[in-house]
């Protein structure tokens, strides 16, 4: 693959594909095409009794793009990763241009979990979320949809369905209905930055039982 400009990446999202890299360790990328598209409708989030339980309480903290490369980190720090150096430079630098975001999620001063992701027209394309302590992913994902509704997003884009996802109300979609949806989220500005964080988890609860 010639080499990629954060301009080309962000090309690249708005046509539907993304850059992963077989390992950590491996330089090279590859573009991925799924002929099956994971996305999580913004009105279909699903908060169960125990994670409404556990955003009401307040024993956490969460912040907006204040430790955006702690969560690229957290993130690759796994056995098994596709985010190599390349793609963490790369993601850097969307997020220096304002295209790429990121939750955090704090526990005790520490970051316990947290999601970062691209932004383009009403598109939100998560990239990767990870937790250090019990839920704190689900917590991060749980703001991040909320955030993404009261911003102007339409489409939340996660790439691969996975049971995790699945049980939080993401579905699977054809590459061609992704595609349609896609072209009609980008021909819309939404501004990441529109509005503030929810002030509680409370208020993230509230929100989404009158959306559902």
């Amino acid at each position: 693959m010639t080499d990629i400009t954060p301009e080309l990446l962000l090309h690249a999202y708005r046509s539907g594909i993304f850059p992963m890299a077989e390992h950590q360790d491996d330089p090279e990328l590859f573009w991925v095409d799924p002929r099956r598209r994971g996305v999580l409708p913004l009105d279909g989030f699903r908060i169960s009794r125990s994670l409404a339980r556990r955003l009401r309480r307040n024993d956490y903290r969460v912040t907006l793009d204040q430790d955006f490369e702690g969560v690229i980190d957290g993130c690759s720090d796994r056995p098994e990763t596709w985010i190599n150096p390349e793609l963490r430079r790369l993601y850097s630098a969307l997020h220096d241009m304002g295209h790429a975001h990121s939750i955090e999620v704090w526990m005790e001063g520490e970051l316990a979990g947290g999601v970062y992701g691209v932004t383009t027209g009403a598109v939100f394309c998560g990239e990767s979320m990870f937790s250090r302590r019990t839920d704190a992913s689900k917590i991060a994902l749980a703001f991040l949809v909320d955030h993404l509704r009261r911003c102007g997003f339409t489409l939340f884009d996660t790439q691969f369905l996975t049971s995790h996802l699945a049980s939080l109300g993401a579905v699977e979609i054809t590459r061609a209905d992704y595609r349609r949806r896609l072209a009609e989220a980008l021909e819309h500005d939404a501004d990441f930055a529109a509005k503030p964080l929810a002030r509680s988890g409370q208020e993230v609860v509230q929100r989404s039982t009158q959306t559902s």
